[in-house]
């Protein structure tokens, strides 16, 4: 397919992943952002949805900063918001925080919903664990975490992934995300509460900001998932039942462009990668134009 276009007419919503598809961590894509506001000219309606695990309103401050405008759309959810109505939900329990020191909005945030900071303890004290990811991703890998992972596991602690990303791309770099470490404490028998895609919370969350104060139900036939990767994205929208666009371009541009954005969809890497899943997308491009 050409661009957005092409598939635009059958769709009221667009469910759009952020980091890849619009931007990739250091400067917004103006093809796709242009895109996406010309979807909503025509009478669309776009939430953003990220595995972000910062809360929305963080979000939304970074795509400010991208130059990425309200015109591209019209909410956003983060898993970061779902893991919030969690940790409320917890209010007065100890957690264990597994990620950079200074990655503490999530926390911020409970404290103006709830008027109480959520109590952050030593892993010994701790009544379960949230990982926002890894203290050092540049550097660090999921299995420097294997004896915290232990730990936990001779504990029974329940994991919160506020991230089910397993990498993201910035600027050309990949580097692990929150969703690495958990796939190796579930590996090891823990329990895993994820809060972002491809899982079923956070896409519910999207349909009511994309509903409103209509009553009436949003027709899950009309509603469109793009996204640049399979394991959350794509995946995601299959489980849940929506149609998708995949952008090829993003996250795998390795596998399926040979390295280089500009390089074109390689057909035979394609028909391989695609072989390799249980599902597919409704459509694919290598980067969302319009």
């Amino acid at each position: 397919m050409r661009g957005l276009a092409d598939l635009a007419r059958g769709y009221k919503v667009i469910l759009s992943d952020v980091w890849g598809v619009v931007h990739n961590g250091r400067v917004a894509f103006e093809s796709a952002t242009e895109a996406l506001g010309r979807f909503r000219v025509g009478g669309g309606m776009v939430v953003l949805m990220t595995n972000s695990p910062n809360p929305s309103r963080f979000v939304e401050a970074q795509l400010a900063r991208l130059g990425v405008t309200r015109k591209a759309y019209d909410a956003i959810v983060s898993s970061g918001d779902v893991t919030v109505s969690l940790l409320v939900a917890r209010t007065g329990a100890a957690l264990f925080h597994l990620g950079p020191p200074n990655e503490t909005a999530l926390f911020e945030e409970v404290l103006v919903l709830s008027g109480k900071a959520p109590r952050v303890v030593p892993l010994k004290q701790a009544n379960f664990v949230l990982c926002t990811g890894l203290a050092d991703p540049w550097n660090e890998t999921p299995a420097d975490y294997d004896a915290i992972l232990a730990a936990m596991r001779a504990r029974n602690l329940e994991f919160i992934c506020a991230n089910p990303d397993i990498v993201v791309e910035e600027g050309a770099k990949l580097f692990y995300c929150a969703g690495a470490i958990a796939e190796r404490y579930a590996g090891a028998g823990g329990k895993v509460i994820q809060t972002g895609k491809p899982f079923a919370p956070i896409f519910a969350r999207a349909l009511e900001l994309a509903q409103g104060p209509c009553t009436k139900t949003i027709d899950r036939a009309r509603v469109l998932v793009i996204g640049d990767a399979m394991r959350t994205d794509i995946k995601g929208a299959h489980d849940q039942g929506f149609d998708s666009l995949f952008v090829t371009s993003g996250i795998h541009r390795k596998e399926l462009h040979g390295g280089a954005r500009d390089t074109g969809l390689d057909a035979a890497a394609f028909r391989q990668f695609m072989d390799a899943v249980d599902f597919a997308p409704t459509a694919a491009i290598p980067e969302l134009v319009w």
